[in-house]
């Protein structure tokens, strides 16, 4: 009884390593997410499969987990990413010069695909700031954190030329005497 409750988890995994070969829901190179683990395949095999996270660790992943678990694969269909960069203007600044400037520097930057068109989104009045989204696509996969940092400062310098100011976060302190 004890060793077929021991076998049972590696038959598990076992069967599990033979529907991810054959179905293929994820792939060696596929980038994926599961769990707090976030990075590329390196290997599927019989009993586990091997994810190499972006900081360069090589975790094991038992292919039970593969199967039963919620697994997010960002590359699948095609290796697009979509950028998104939230910006905060002070109050007083013209809406329309600042959604105009942000879609010029998202058509302009380097790395984002002319399709789909890049966007601009105006999501509300925060607390300190007028705040926008700016939305393109990237099929840098590899590079999407630089193509979107590049984005990021393109950005801050269009806004500082125009002079329009981000703000930081302002309080207004009202004291009362008893």
């Amino acid at each position: 009884v004890g060793i077929g409750f021991g076998l049972q988890t590696i038959v598990n995994n076992f069967i599990s390593g033979i529907i991810l070969l054959t179905e293929q829901p994820v792939q060696v190179g596929d980038a994926i997410a599961i769990g707090d683990i976030v990075g590329e395949i390196q290997r599927i095999g019989i009993r586990s499969s091997t994810v190499r996270t972006w900081q360069g660790a090589e975790v094991i992943i038992p292919n039970a987990d593969l199967i039963s678990e919620q697994v997010t694969n960002w590359t699948r269909s095609d290796r697009r990413r979509r950028v998104e960069i939230k910006v905060g203007v002070a109050y007083g600044s013209d809406h329309q010069q600042v959604m105009d400037i942000l879609l010029g520097v998202a058509n302009e930057g380097d790395g984002l695909l002319d399709e789909p068109h890049p966007y601009i989104l105006f999501l509300g009045f925060g607390d300190s700031s007028l705040d926008f989204e700016v939305r393109a696509w990237t099929d840098e996969f590899d590079r999407f954190t630089r193509v979107q940092s590049a984005l990021t400062v393109q950005i801050l310098e269009a806004l500082e030329e125009a002079g329009i100011e981000i703000p930081f976060p302002q309080r207004d302190l009202h004291i009362r005497s008893i």
